[in-house]
């Protein structure tokens, strides 16, 4: 099942969110139609992206499709580009990361580029300058946490609207990071062809680039 995931809608139950999670509602949905692979409070979730982020994400109804979809996340086939807006002006009309990710030493509730991480690869390109923005497409090569956030604040352009990773005072008042997984594809676990969902920026994405194009 693939899900348009709005802004502000956390994944799966975890302290303090119990309720209102997208796993809550596969619940209501699917009923006892989900993998049970991840255990009681994550079923049928086989990737995640964050509560702020909006758009598609996949969850998988059965256990085989579960580990066929983890199998493609694993190998990197699996297509995902995301939208974002970025701080300052990214002079490169394109450009790859390629630096590992782990906890943050001084912060555990964060993620930093730590020498010894998971690799994580991110693939970026221009799609406007903005003055003090730009806004960019990232497309994933791996899936590590908060891995499109924690690259770009490496490379000096933070998410506009992420107060974790970015400056704390933001120019707008904005919900979290402006990021917005558009595209997901990847191989149906049953019949092997290959699937591909677009997800259309929302309303608050499209009425910021409004905003921020007026600067």
């Amino acid at each position: 099942i693939v899900i348009n995931k709005p802004q502000g809608m956390v994944v799966h139950p975890a302290p303090g969110h119990s309720e209102g999670t997208l796993v809550n509602a596969l619940l209501y949905h699917c009923g006892n139609s989900l993998s049970g692979i991840n255990g009681m409070m994550r079923p049928g979730i086989v990737h995640r992206i964050d509560r702020d982020t909006s758009g598609v994400i996949m969850a998988a109804k059965n256990n085989h499709a579960h580990r066929s979809l983890a199998a493609q996340l694993a190998e990197h086939s699996i297509t995902r580009k995301y939208n974002a807006i970025v701080y300052n002006n990214v002079k490169a009309d394109k450009g790859t990361v390629d630096q590992p990710i782990a906890r943050n030493p001084s912060d555990r509730k964060k993620m930093a580029v730590v020498m010894g991480g998971r690799r994580a690869v991110t693939h970026y390109r221009v799609i406007e300058r903005l003055g003090k923005f730009t806004f960019i497409e990232a497309q994933l090569e791996t899936g590590r946490t908060h891995q499109i956030r924690v690259h770009m604040t490496y490379i000096g352009h933070p998410l506009l609207g992420d107060t974790v990773y970015g400056p704390k005072k933001q120019p707008f008042n904005l919900a979290g990071q402006v990021l917005h997984a558009r595209v997901l594809g990847f191989i149906h676990p049953t019949t092997g062809e290959y699937l591909e969902f677009e997800s259309p920026l929302p309303e608050y994405f499209l009425k910021l680039l409004e905003s921020v194009k007026k600067l």
